[in-house]
């Protein structure tokens, strides 16, 4: 399943591009020092990194600014610059709190962010990061100037020599030709020269270690003894500032997370990660409790991407509010409860299966109506589910919401999709259906009945 992008506006109003997949608890995996989303998408180690990290989890991951998808006006270059990221993300998605992945060079801003809002971080993992104060000699320091030099002089040149010095091997064995030249591709693409030169020069500046001791939630640093980029010793420096934290030393040269072999590397992150569901969370006897039948609902505007660049941000913008006005009108008036909002959709949920599928086609037809009178249009996909989500810290989780998220993806523009089964929790109502027929979808073993549900008189 390919990432959904969407945007979120930084404090300074610069855009960050994030991509979301998956359900379940929030997990943020930082960019490493370029990135990518659409590139990344597109490589085998990415799509396998991602479907890992999404199996149980709902999966964001952004590109910082200057890279990427997101704004490349960049001219601040310290990691300051980069926290901004990692709050615009964490505040759009709406999450009040989430799991961190803090890879690479993503760690000092993590290490920061966290710092300054403990109560958002549940865990943390450190994946081949530091805390930054790396010390180094006259001679390292020179060569690494000449490096910068290249790549700000020549970034084809520069971009090829990184490639070799950072994926020129892993996993203990030498990397193909055809996995340096991606990897060289990909930072070519990500990034100009001259942002890849201050983002590189910046890297090796920081340090935040007199941060570290304020990070109190439990935290794991995964790292590779023989880690080519950033050095085990860095690491292991890392764990023992950390107060919760423990270190997971694994074999390998490997510093990029999708090279070579990414279970050995994620699969420590996901068992961490895992002992946070097992373990009882503050106030209550255990991570999560079930909630009783609800009717959860999913909603998500079809072309949202390419309207925001069409628009720009401020017109987009303007779109978004009246999308999000809307729905909230519309939750309130069917006793709907806002789980949470996705920047370009929504996660609701409701007591009554009958009000639910109301609301849902009160949404249409408002979105509609919306459509009619306004020069942008607004055209929304919506899908349905009912059972027994399990409820934490406000947030839904479990097969009841995998599949509502599930079956909105399948829906097209105007479409409202339910499952047989929530079909006959409506027997006896005045609603219209076409069968759509049965589908397997992704995480469910047996075909599914799958129903649309016609709104327009």
């Amino acid at each position: 399943m390919p990432m959904n992008i969407k945007y979120a506006t930084r404090s300074d109003g610069a855009r960050t591009a994030y991509g979301v997949m998956g359900n379940g608890p929030p997990l943020i995996f930082t960019p490493g020092w370029v990135s990518h989303l659409e590139v990344f998408d597109e490589t085998e180690g990415g799509r396998a990194l991602a479907t890992r990290l999404a199996e149980h989890h709902t999966l964001v991951m952004y590109d910082r600014h200057g890279c990427g998808l997101s704004d490349r006006d960049r001219t601040d270059f310290t990691y300051a610059d980069d926290v901004r990221d990692l709050e615009a993300v964490i505040h759009t998605i709406g999450a009040a709190r989430i799991r961190l992945v803090a890879y690479s060079s993503g760690g000092p801003p993590s290490i920061a962010y966290a710092a300054a809002n403990p109560e958002r971080i549940e865990r943390i993992a450190f994946l081949g990061t530091t805390a930054g104060g790396v010390a180094m000699s006259t001679e390292q320091r020179a060569m690494l100037a000449a490096v910068v030099g290249l790549v700000r002089a020549h970034w084809g040149m520069g971009s090829k020599a990184l490639a070799d010095a950072i994926a020129g091997t892993f996993s203990g064995g030498t990397a193909t030709p055809e996995f340096v030249a991606e990897f060289d591709r990909f930072q070519r693409i990500s990034v100009t020269g001259d942002v890849a030169a201050n983002l590189f020069e910046a890297i090796l500046n920081v340090d935040v270690r007199d941060l570290v001791a304020l990070l109190t939630m439990p935290s794991v640093v995964v790292h590779r003894r023989d880690d080519q980029a950033v050095a085990f010793e860095e690491g292991r420096k890392l764990a023992m500032l950390l107060p919760n934290g423990r270190l997971v030393p694994l074999e390998g040269t490997n510093h990029i997370a999708w090279a070579g072999d990414v279970d050995s590397l994620i699969d420590p992150v996901i068992a961490f990660f895992a002992e946070g569901d097992a373990a009882p969370t503050k106030g209550a006897a255990a991570s999560s409790a079930v909630s009783g039948v609800r009717t959860v609902l999913f909603t998500d505007i079809v072309g949202h991407t390419e309207m925001m660049r069409r628009l720009g941000d401020a017109k987009g913008r303007e779109v978004l509010r009246e999308h999000e006005r809307i729905t909230r009108e519309l939750l309130k008036e069917y006793a709907g409860s806002e789980v949470k909002t996705m920047g370009d959709g929504f996660m609701a949920s409701f007591g009554s299966v009958t009000k639910a599928m109301d609301c849902a086609i009160a949404l249409q037809r408002a979105f509609a109506v919306h459509t009619e009178s306004r020069p942008e249009p607004l055209h929304v996909r919506v899908g349905l589910n009912a059972g027994e989500p399990l409820e934490e810290d406000g947030d839904l989780f479990g097969s009841t919401v995998i599949l509502a998220s599930r079956i909105a993806a399948m829906a097209g523009a105007g479409e409202i999709l339910i499952p047989e089964p929530l079909r006959h929790l409506l027997d006896g109502k005045n609603y219209v259906y076409a069968d759509r027929g049965e589908t397997v979808l992704k995480g469910f073993e047996d075909a599914m009945r799958i129903y649309e549900v016609r709104w327009r008189e």
